[in-house]
C-alpha cells in the first residue's frame, strides 16, 4: 500500500494525535516508567505549540495514519524515538518503515548522529526495525520494585562539575567502547555520585515522573560486594520512590547486578534490545555537554548506514 504522505504534524493534526493518544507502543523505557504511555503521550501534544525537544511525524496511506515521536536536545549524540502510533496490528508494516525512515532523516538534520529505540525482544516491531536499518547495539533488562522506604546506608552526593573526569572514567572502564555513546546519560536525568579512595566507583542517573522513578546505574566491578547498599542508598534519595514504584535499568555489561536486584527483592519485567539507526559517521570521543557525558562524533558527515547496521550484534 503505497504512502501518499510523510511530514511533520501540525495544528491541524490536532484530532489524529487526541484519537491515538494512548495507543501504539513506547520505544522510550524511561518514559514508560515514569509516565506509564501507551502510544502518543497525551502530555506531548503541547509540543506542538511549546517546542520540548518533542518532534511529531505522520504517514498517511489510502488507509492508513500513524504517528511518531522523537525527543532531540540541540547538542546531544542521540535521538531517542518516543512512541509509534497506533499498534502494528491496526497499520501495514510499511507505515512503520517510512515513518521510521522519516524520523530518521529529520533527526539527523537537527543534528543528531544516531536515532535509538528500546523495544521488548519479544515484540514484532523488534524485526520491523532491522527493516529499517536499525542494529541491537546492547541488550538491557528493566527491574521493578514496588514503593519502599529505602535506608541510605552509604553517603552518595549530588554530582558536580568536579565530578565530570571521573564521572566519564566510570563509564569508559564499564561500558564497552562501542556502546558508550548510546549507553551515556540522559542529559535531564539527576545524577548521584558514590566516591570511594577519591575515585567515582559509583553513578547514578534518575529521573521522576507521575508514575515512577527510573534509575540507570553505573557501578565498577571493584564495589561490586556493596552493591546492594549502594542502590539501596541511591534509591533513598528520592523522596518519591516511597510512594511511586522504582525501575531499574540494567543492560547486558553489567548482568552481575541481576543478583543484587534479587536480593533488594526487585522483579525483572521486561528484556529490552537497544536498537540504533547511525545518520552520521566520525571518530567517536567521549565528552560532557553541559555537564552531563555525551558521545561526540568529530568530525561526522552523514553516510549510509554501515554493511552491519541492519543485524544486531552477538552479544556474550
Amino acid at each position: 500500500m503505497a504512502t501518499t504522505e510523510s511530514r511533520a504534524i501540525t495544528l491541524t493534526d490536532l484530532p489524529l494525535l487526541r484519537r491515538l493518544s494512548g495507543r501504539g507502543i513506547v520505544l522510550d523505557a524511561e518514559t514508560s516508567a515514569t509516565q506509564d504511555a501507551h502510544g502518543v503521550p497525551a502530555s506531548h501534544l503541547s509540543s506542538l505549540l511549546f517546542n520540548r525537544g518533542i518532534y511529531t511525524y505522520m504517514a498517511r496511506g489510502d488507509q492508513f495514519e500513524a504517528v511518531g515521536q522523537f525527543r532531540y536536545k540541540a547538542d546531544d549524540v542521540n535521538a531517542h524515538i518516543l512512541a509509534l502510533a497506533p499498534g502494528l496490528d491496526e497499520v501495514p508494516e510499511q507505515a512503520w518503515l517510512v515513518l521510521l525512515d522519516r524520523m530518521a532523516r529529520e533527526a539527523g538534520r537537527l543534528g543528531a548522529h544516531s536515532l535509538i529505540a528500546e523495544v521488548d525482544v519479544h515484540n514484532r516491531l523488534f524485526e520491523t526495525l532491522r527493516q529499517a536499518r536499525f542494529a541491537c547495539y546492547v541488550r538491557q533488562t528493566i527491574w521493578r520494585h514496588d514503593p519502599v522506604n529505602a535506608r541510605a546506608l552509604v553517603p552518595l552526593a549530588e554530582e558536580t562539575g568536579n565530578d565530570q573526569i571521573g564521572i566519564m572514567s566510570l563509564i569508559c572502564h564499564t561500558v564497552p567502547t562501542l556502546q558508550q555513546a548510546v549507553a551515556a546519560p540522559d542529559s535531564e536525568s539527576q545524577g548521584l555520585v558514590y566516591r570511594a579512595n577519591h575515585q567515582v566507583e559509583a553513578y547514578f542517573a534518575l529521573s521522576e515522573g507521575r508514575s515512577g522513578v527510573y534509575i540507570v546505574p553505573y557501578i565498577h566491578p571493584d564495589v561490586q560486594p556493596y552493591a546492594a547498599d549502594i542502590l539501596e542508598s541511591a534509591v533513598a534519595r528520592t523522596s518519591a520512590a516511597s510512594r511511586l514504584p522504582v525501575y531499574v535499568c540494567v543492560r547486558s555489561y553489567q548482568a552481575w547486578m541481576d543478583t543484587t536486584l534479587h536480593r533488594l527483592s526487585f522483579n525483572p519485567v521486561v528484556e529490552q534490545a537497544v536498537m540504533v539507526r547511525q545518520i552520521a559517521a566520525g571518530v567517536r570521543h567521549i565528552a560532557f555537554t553541559r555537564g552531563r557525558l555525551n558521545g561526540k562524533l568529530e568530525p561526522a558527515h552523514r553516510v549510509t548506514p554501515p554493511y552491519w547496521s541492519a543485524y544486531p550484534l552477538d552479544e556474550d
